[in-house]
This record gives C-alpha cells, structure tokens and sequence, in this order.
C-alpha cells in the first residue's frame, strides 16, 4: 500500500506488537494501532501461519492473498534482509510484525532496522505490550537501572555461573536483572535461582502477563524456599533478580 502520511516518495516501516497471548478481548493493542495494521500489505513475520491467526484477531485486514508475506528469523542472511527494503524504495508501508509483544526486543529485526536507517527510510515503533516492561513494573524493583540479558545458556553449570554473575551485578550496582527461559524449563531455572541466590536477594517472576491467570510473585530468596510458588511449567514467564 502506498504511504500517505508523508511527502516522501518512499514508505515506512512500522514495528507492529502483537498481544502476549490470545484473548477474545482487546485489552492491549490499541486502536490506532489496529487501523495501521488493517492497511498494510507489506508484513515481515516470524512464521507465516502465526501471523496469519494474528491478522484473523485483528480482523477486517488486507486478505492474506494480497499480502506480501517476507520471512525473517535468526537463519535469514543479511543480504536477504536487505532486499526486504526493496517495497519501502518502491512506496509501500511495511510492517516488521512480533510473534509475541515488541517487535526487535528479545527478537529478530534490528538488522532490518539498523539498514532503513541507513537508507533514510521512516520507522515508526507502534505502541504495544512489552512483557519486559510490564514485568520490571510490577515487580518493586529499581526501575531507574536496569538490563535485559535474554535466555542464560542452558548448560547447567554455565547456567548457574551465569545466575551468580547477575545476582552480584544486582547487589553491587542495585541495577535489576531481567532474562527469560524457554517456558518448559521454567521449573528448573526458577530451583537453580533458590538453590544458588542468597538469602536476601530478591527475585520475581511475572507469568502470563496481560492473560488470564496473571501472576507477579516478588519476595526474597528466603521466602521462595518456604513456598516456591505455583508451577509454571509451559507458562511465558519473565524472570527478574535484584538487591
């Protein structure tokens, strides 16, 4: 589609949220946001397939016949990527869609990103749920500083090493910790942290965020191996550790 929000002759890549989780609701996506979303019919996704069930929750978009589906992920080379651009040249809006929250946090896109700047095309971040955010609000720790690391590595021992690293990081410059884990292996990660943390270290963890069934448990260590909680085996999860 060609853009008419500007004088330029090329389009604008948009960063398009997705919800953190299907609900029949909206209660996070607003409707702004929405109206770009149903115009577009240049989209950079993920997965096809997810992106397609997403555009079916938004409803009254562009059939998927008629749009131009461009996959990226951790496998695409770079001078593929480069040749998503190639609408934006042309005049088309483009949309550089999440399977999950933002776009480029804690996933794939910042190369694309990184080359419209270069090549002065216009990116608009559209306003969205980031599970990273919500969850360093909700959990009481310091919000001034703070660092997202991503997945830890899945060795056990590095694991742990990596979750020592952190804490101290936490307790030296009070900066919060935030990282993530592949849902099935919540459970594990959340007993090396009571197994290995001190006592007095605090440690949160923000499940289904936005869903039914939200829950933020925020207590120092010495609390969680009292009761370490509920299960969250296969539920999205963010972790988060501070002094």
């Amino acid at each position: 589609m060609k853009n008419n929000g500007s004088s330029s002759d090329r389009g604008t890549l948009y960063l398009v949220p997705n919800t953190l989780g299907k609900t029949p609701e909206n209660n996070t996506i607003p409707e702004y946001v929405l109206t770009i979303i149903r115009r577009l019919d240049v989209l950079i996704v993920e997965n096809i397939q997810t992106a397609s069930r997403y555009l079916q929750w938004v409803g009254d978009t562009i059939p998927d016949y008629e749009i131009d589906f461009l996959l990226l992920n951790k496998k695409t080379p770079v001078h593929e990527i480069a040749s998503f651009l190639d609408p934006l040249k042309q005049g088309r809006d483009a949309g550089l869609l999440s399977e999950a929250g933002c776009p480029v946090i804690a996933d794939p896109g910042s190369e694309l990103v990184k080359m419209a700047h270069a090549q002065d095309i216009h990116v608009s971040p559209l306003v969205g749920p980031s599970s990273i955010l919500l969850a360093l609000m909700g959990s009481g720790f310091n919000g001034q500083e703070f660092a997202f690391h991503g997945y830890l590595p899945i060795d056990r021992d590095k694991r742990r090493q990596a979750l020592l690293d952190l804490e101290k990081k936490a307790r030296k410059s009070t900066q919060t910790q935030i990282f993530m884990e592949t849902p099935h292996r919540n459970d594990a990660m959340v007993k090396d942290i009571i197994a290995h943390c001190r006592d007095d270290t605090r440690f949160c963890t923000a499940t289904n965020l936005t869903l039914p069934g939200e829950r933020i448990i925020s207590q120092p260590i010495r609390r969680w191996r009292q009761d370490s909680g509920p299960s969250l085996h296969k539920e999205p999860t963010i972790f988060l550790l501070s002094s």
